[in-house]
Order: structure tokens, then sequence, then C-alpha cells
């Protein structure tokens, strides 16, 4: 059974191989917050999960795997699938 932390692991190990912020949004000194444009990161809902990537300052979000919110098994899956493409693309 694939767990939300598996789910998180494999996100951060995206962020990591594609030199993507880690962390989805930045505390600021005023206390607001500021996107991180290009973070990989998980969106809950409807009893699943989708791989979300932020494209611009405003926090709006591209589905990356363009599968909507789908049980964490079968994200698990796409998101190994998403990775090895990214390694084998050279």
């Amino acid at each position: 059974m694939t767990t939300k932390r598996e789910l998180e692991t494999v996100v951060e190990r995206l962020n990591r191989i594609t030199n993507s912020p880690l962390a989805t949004y930045t505390k600021r000194d005023d206390g607001k917050f500021t996107a991180n444009i290009g973070n990989y990161h998980l969106s809950g809902a409807y009893g699943g999960y989708a791989l979300h990537r932020l494209v611009n300052e405003a926090g709006g979000v591209q589905d990356v795997l363009r599968t909507g919110h789908v049980p964490k098994a079968e994200l698990c899956r796409l998101m190994h699938a998403f990775i090895q493409g990214i390694a084998t693309k050279d």
C-alpha cells in the first residue's frame, strides 16, 4: 500500500533532479508568502492525489501528468515513469 509519505519522497526526488525549489512557498519578511515557481508538489482532493507544478507568482499550477486526482499507488507509478523519462531524455 502506497503512503502519502512515499509520494512526498518521490516528489522531493523530482524537485532535486530537476533543480526545482524544494519548498512550495517561501515566507517573506512581511509575513506574506511567495510561490516558488517550478516547484513540484502534491495536491490532494476527491480521495486521491495529483502532481502539480507552480507556474506563476500568484500560485497557479499545472497538472503535470494530466490525470486529475488518482489513487496514491497509481500516482506513484506515474511519477516514477515521469522521472525515468527525464533520466533517459539525453
